[in-house]
């Protein structure tokens, strides 16, 4: 009796390590199996171009498609899916929903020198994109990529920051005022932009949210993507 009492817990015990060890690997084959990165944004922000210049170094004629472009992009002889999402926003949701599950992480490209006039159609589709309870569940690495920066009116990332946290915190206490037309979703997950009684931070997320400026194509062929490439290294490893 005495030995079965003490080779009870140990059984119990090999038993929880295994299933550890189960769950564990589990998670780094999951993990792994996320190699997706999405570039998405309103139409005109630059996605192909950035897109084209990380795969082919090179600039392409880019016309409205309604249909993903999808490449490989190796960095330090690792590798990532990189897919340029439409940027209409019927069809871009679409996408979005299509390679959400798949997602490691998310750029968002901002226009700079429209943002200003169109601060309020982006921090809507940025909205969904945070309330989203996949994106809420995997906290996919998130950089909002502030683009077209050799013009003189492009707004820079502190600003551009800046700017949006103030719309992103008016949007949520317009939405929080309004329960009775917001989709169970947004019910569900409006608690995960922070404390209502506090202004909008992204440093409030309960995943990180980053901020780069990049020059996707220049006249004088200056292209600046370093920002976007050094955060890539740090997704990928």
């Amino acid at each position: 009796m005495d030995s079965d009492a003490n080779t009870g817990p140990i059984i119990v015990a090999l038993i929880l390590i295994f299933v550890t060890i189960i769950i564990f690997f589990l998670k780094r084959i999951f993990s792994r199996s996320k190699r997706h990165v999405l570039l998405t944004g309103l139409n005109e922000a630059g996605k192909t171009v950035i897109f084209s210049q990380l795969l082919y170094n090179r600039v392409v004629t880019t016309y409205t498609s309604s249909q993903e472009n999808i490449g490989t992009y190796g960095i330090d002889g690792k590798e990532i899916i990189l897919v340029d999402l439409p940027g209409f926003h019927g069809i871009r949701t679409q996408f979005f929903e299509k390679y959400k599950n798949q997602t490691k992480a998310i750029v968002f490209v901002i226009d700079s020198i429209t943002f200003t006039d169109n601060v309020r159609d982006v921090a809507n589709v940025l909205f969904n994109i945070l309330v989203d309870p996949v994106v809420i569940k995997s906290r996919p690495h998130i950089l909002i990529l502030c683009n077209k920066q050799d013009r003189t009116t492009a707004k820079g990332a502190k600003v551009v920051q800046s700017v949006l946290e103030k719309e992103m915190n008016t949007l949520r206490n317009t939405q929080l005022n309004q329960p009775k037309q917001l989709e169970s979703k947004d019910n569900n997950f409006m608690d995960k932009l922070g404390d209502s009684n506090k202004s909008f931070s992204f440093s409030h997320l309960p995943y990180k949210v980053e901020f780069a400026n990049s020059v996707a194509t220049c006249k004088t062929g200056d292209v600046n993507l370093d920002e976007l490439k050094k955060w890539f290294k740090n997704v990928i490893n």
